[in-house]
């Protein structure tokens, strides 16, 4: 199903967990969902803006996979509680996902896979995004495809599908696709609510929905650039494995990306985290590669907790909670940094990125 955004594929895909379709499943106010403290922000809005539990835990960092392992999220489920798993696969790279998603099935919790950085990626053979219960991606011009703007929501459920269709139409309950009328055969059959008998039901809200569309003519482009996933895919895996292979000789100075385990990431970017024994900080770091023409970026928000958007919750344990100390998290809003692998990078422009990385890694 498509939207108009990644992060719009992140609201609908939560909020489709939140429908009264799904009855006793259903994520209601207060219900604890399990995330990454260190992400893109939009993949935890929605669960602070339903009014669920965010319940943040920590990810790997000295061995170079920057994901939530399943220790973590064995720690932090709460029988009863726990309602579901939402985690990203981190610039690409897959976390655990088969066994995170057995976990979840096996105490009936829900698994919401962000896969916006990791189109064409796969653990142990298979596509990411297709562990989980429903799962997201983003179109936005730096991502493994782009319609300009724009994003997925995909299941194989048929009550996520319907829940997330209406969130994403205004809310109505009706499922009949655009220009066409009476899929259910008593259109004007339906007794819902306290409507009058009769009301037409392509006009009848189960949800507090939206108008979260994309156009048919960036939904055209978006078809032309699925045709390119497995070259694109491709020129990343080549561009990542050159910059790991040959910037191995600083691994005594920073950390280097690894893959998970039985994976094969097709990477959104190259992260480095400078070891406290590095003398420059990471400002220093990206400025110079800056001042030579490398564009550098965060690992998105690192932390989140410390950021302004918390200033009002801050500490507010009926609103979030966390497991442990994030200091994996906290280390890499000071210490990480990450530079592109994109297609675009030809021999020639990795080469002079990789010289302007050795030269301000060398120092």
């Amino acid at each position: 199903m498509r939207v108009n955004s990644g992060s719009s594929a992140n609201l609908v895909a939560f909020s489709a967990l939140t429908s009264d379709l799904l009855k006793g499943r259903r994520i209601q106010k207060g219900d604890e969902v399990i995330t990454a403290a260190a992400g893109f922000p939009t993949t935890v809005a929605p669960i602070i803006q339903f009014g669920a539990k965010p319940v943040f835990v920590d990810l790997e960092l000295e061995d170079g996979t920057y994901n939530v392992s399943l220790e973590s999220i064995k720690e932090a489920f709460v029988p009863g509680k726990t309602k579901a798993v939402v985690l990203a696969h981190t610039l690409g790279n897959p976390f655990a996902v088969k066994e995170i998603a057995a976990f979840c099935k096996e105490n009936s919790i829900w698994l919401m896979e962000d896969n916006c950085d990791a189109l064409g990626s796969t653990y142990e053979g298979n596509y990411t995004g297709t562990f989980g219960d429903i799962a997201t991606s983003s179109f936005y011009p730096p991502h493994h495809i782009t319609m300009g703007e724009g994003g997925a929501v995909y299941t194989d459920n048929s009550l996520l599908k319907r829940a997330a269709e209406s969130f994403r139409d205004w809310g109505r309950d009706c499922w009949c696709p655009s220009g066409k009328d009476n899929t259910c055969n008593k259109r004007f059959g339906w007794s819902l609510g306290e409507l009058p008998e009769a009301y037409d039901h392509k006009y009848i809200y189960r949800h507090f929905g939206y108008n979260l569309k994309v156009t048919e003519m960036q939904a055209s482009i978006g078809i032309a650039q699925l045709k390119k996933v497995d070259s694109f895919s491709d020129s990343r895996r080549r561009n990542f494995e050159f910059f790991r292979e040959n910037l191995e000789e600083f691994s005594g100075k920073v950390i280097l990306p690894n893959p998970t385990k039985d994976s094969s990431p097709s990477w959104f970017g190259f992260p480095i985290t400078l070891k406290e024994s590095f003398k420059k900080s990471r400002k220093e770091v990206v400025s110079e590669l800056e001042d030579l023409g490398i564009q550098t970026r965060m690992l998105f928000a690192g932390n989140m907790l410390l950021h302004p958007m918390f200033d009002s919750i801050r500490g507010d344990e009926s609103v979030y909670r966390v497991v442990g100390d994030l200091k994996n998290s906290t280390r890499i809003c000071n210490d990480t940094f990450w530079v592109g692998v994109f297609p675009g990078i030809d021999s020639n422009k990795a080469e002079y990125m990789l010289s302007c990385l050795r030269k301000v890694l060398g120092e």
